[in-house]
């Protein structure tokens, strides 16, 4: 395809944080895609190499390291360079996302981000109770700003592949389901009418199931993580708490596990980590597997929006999780890693697409527990359909950068919505837009249940009588 669309236009600065190969994926995305003049963009990266690639396409670059000490001196000028407000694009590491929310505010830019970051040492403070370091009490700093900023320019918070766009693969699901079990409703247009529609399909549960099958062309090296999208981020969640948003059909807590005192209430954690601690779930290529229960704000956001409530009390709510099996390479990195007491490995790289092989990424949402079992729905993107689609992406980067630009559209399209997660976006208008990188996206009902992958011979602790409950999902 030549003749892309130009889907919209921007007139202020583009401000984008961080180049990693996030950002270098979704910067020709912006100018392929956004009509706006590419000297009006500038990236800053404190990796002075990635320069020549940002100059390349027109865009300036900063190579410094933003901190709370210098973040306001170094952006407020570039935000308000022009008689247009600006867009922030965060996709960086270590730079607190609701420092620069406020800032976007107080200069009426809009902004966007795949992530709720902290600044350095959230992640690794052993002085912190574990229930702090959890993406659930992130959120709930994200909800308490929503709360006292109001209405005003937008600022997406979370919307990349997941957290982002499997939010919006959902609602899809959703609508598939009810058609696909003859249930007469209209599409629902309130949180609260989403959320009485998947109680009354009797989802139990969802798995934002993602299983990478992406091949280095050269074996992992000794001491070195690989991975096929940010290794600081990928460290930085592996080591947090797994963390899952709870369903009310759950009959008992995992071993370890913990609820939160303050706050919706609508996830518990695991005083383990993400990286070390496996489920059972199921893709359509790759059939039943394991994958990690690496903690991801969709898992907290998509139970809570799917809440329903009786003044105060919950009702119904499903359990949400990550399901996670990483490139082959990502999952020896983490074995060597976590087998040295998680001490970081001498080297790491993130595989960019001429060190691929093949492989894709398969991603997506399984909803469980209704009249036809399970239902996956997502993406299937190759690693060979990455390549012709746009440059300097892995499946797994493309999936994520497309989500970036059409949240980016959907916030030129609706200026004023204050902070907004993605469950509250028009999924339609957001699918339409990332549709075309994605591969092919299709749904796939299967009979699967988590007591199929249990091995009978060391079989202890299983509910026969409802196959979703989370003690049969946790492998232990």
């Amino acid at each position: 395809m030549t003749n892309w669309p130009v889907h919209a236009a921007w007139n202020g600065p583009i401000v984008m944080i961080g180049f990693g190969s996030i950002g270098r994926g979704t910067l020709p995305l912006i100018l392929r895609h956004i009509k706006c003049d590419p000297k009006q963009i500038t990236v800053i990266d404190p990796d002075a190499s990635r320069s020549q690639l940002v100059e390349s396409q027109g865009a300036s670059f900063i190579g410094q390291a933003l901190t709370p000490k210098n973040y306001r001196k170094i952006l407020t000028p570039l935000l308000t360079a022009g008689e247009s407000p600006a867009f922030i694009v965060n996709l960086s590491v270590d730079v607190d996302s609701l420092d620069i929310m406020r800032l976007a505010r107080e200069t009426h830019s809009l902004y966007i981000d795949t992530v709720i970051e902290p600044w350095p040492g959230f992640y690794y403070n052993s002085k912190v109770p574990q229930g702090d370091r959890t993406n659930y009490a992130l959120r709930e700093k994200l909800l308490a700003l929503k709360k006292a900023l109001g209405p005003g320019p937008t600022a997406v918070s979370c919307c990349g592949a997941n957290p982002g766009m499997v939010s919006w693969f959902v609602k899809q699901a959703l609508m598939d389901i009810a058609a696909a079990t003859k249930t007469q409703v209209a599409e629902p247009k309130t949180r609260d009418g989403w959320a009485k529609l998947m109680k009354r399909l009797g989802i139990k549960g969802i798995h934002v199931a993602e299983r990478d099958t992406q091949r280095t062309k050269k074996p992992k090296p000794f001491g070195t993580f690989v991975n096929t999208w940010s290794v600081e981020g990928f460290i930085s969640e592996g080591l947090q708490p797994a963390e899952l948003g709870w369903g009310t059909h759950e009959k008992k807590l995992p071993p370890k596990a913990k609820r939160h005192k303050t706050g919706s209430g609508a996830a518990i954690y695991i005083e383990t980590p993400g990286a070390d601690t496996r489920v059972r779930t199921w893709t359509p290529t790759e059939g039943a597997h394991f994958g990690y229960l690496v903690t991801h704000n969709e898992a907290i956001s998509i139970a809570d929006y799917y809440t329903v409530r009786d003044g105060r009390k919950v009702t119904y709510r499903p359990t949400c999780h990550y399901a996670y099996h990483p490139s082959n390479d990502a999952v020896l990195s983490w074995h060597e890693m976590l087998g040295n007491g998680g001490k970081r490995l001498k080297h790491a790289y993130v595989l960019d697409e001429d060190q691929i092989a093949d492989g894709r990424d398969e991603l997506g949402v399984l909803l469980y527990g209704h009249k036809k079992n399970a239902y996956w729905f997502g993406s299937q993107l190759s690693i060979e359909e990455a390549r012709t689609l746009a440059p300097y992406q892995s499946a797994t980067g493309l999936q994520v950068t497309s989500a970036v630009l059409a949240g980016m559209i959907w916030a030129i399209e609706n200026p004023l919505s204050g902070i907004v997660e993605t469950d509250e976006m028009d999924y339609r208008r957001c699918l339409e837009l990332q549709t075309p990188y994605l591969g092919p996206v299709r749904g796939v009902y299967t009979n699967w249940t988590p007591l199929d992958s249990v091995i009978e011979l060391f079989a202890t602790d299983l509910d026969r009588k409802d196959p979703w409950q989370f003690q049969n999902i946790l492998v232990r």
